[in-house]
């Protein structure tokens, strides 16, 4: 929302694609209305905050994780979406704890892409369910992981109910799944957003998965 109370797209910028993808992109995004995009290049990309969102081209998974690495830390409040060839379980797992809040095959199809850009402006993270379970399981299966992960102790349920939760469940999706009440599924995301710190289930979901707590399987 602008300055004047109207609802303005949400703003994409588009790095490292060739033209005739960015028009493409251009013309999805134009059809809904929703999203803006323009191209953008180094070194304005790492200086100049014009963006809700970034989706950036894959041309090397080392090269991608340190761009995403120095995003991380000049504009830690930009979103990254990384889009290429479709990758093995572990450079995705790489790309995501580097930064990038999102992985899109180029094969996702217009309603794929534009789902997983909304998803990413809410807070939450896009990526196979394959990818985030993995993450999830090394850490409650007692692998290592960062410290403020391993000082926030989740009993089993709890575990469970965060597997779900940053699935993007509902409440009721969830109770449904553990063969819980509603209530009782709420009772838990609120113990758990006090152990973490935060006040939101995104917030929730978010630390999850960044600090390889939780998780969304293919979607």
């Amino acid at each position: 929302m602008d300055d004047s109370g109207t609802k303005r797209p949400i703003r994409v910028g588009l790095f490292n694609f060739e033209p005739l993808r960015v028009a493409g992109f251009s013309e999805i995004f134009a059809a809904r209305g929703a999203f803006e995009a323009r191209t953008v290049q180094l070194p304005a990309l790492l200086h100049e905050p014009e963006f809700d969102l970034l989706l950036i081209a894959l041309s090397d998974v080392p090269l991608t994780c340190e761009l995403l690495s120095s995003l991380k830390s000049s504009q830690p409040r930009l979103r990254a979406i990384v889009m290429g060839a479709p990758l093995d379980e572990e450079s995705v797992i790489a790309l995501i704890a580097a930064g990038a809040k999102g992985w899109l095959e180029d094969t996702s199809t217009p309603e794929q892409i534009l789902q997983a850009l909304h998803i990413v402006f809410r807070g939450s993270i896009w990526a196979p369910r394959r990818v985030l379970s993995n993450l999830v399981d090394r850490a409650l299966g007692g692998k290592p992981m960062p410290l403020e992960a391993r000082r926030t102790h989740f009993t089993d349920r709890e575990r469970d109910v965060l597997r779900q939760l940053v699935m993007a469940r509902s409440n009721r999706e969830i109770a449904q799944a553990l063969s819980l009440r509603e209530q009782t599924v709420k009772s838990y995301i609120a113990r758990m957003m006090r152990k973490v710190g935060v006040d939101n289930r995104i917030a929730l979901s978010m630390q999850a998965a960044e600090s390889k707590s939780g998780t969304p399987e293919d979607r």
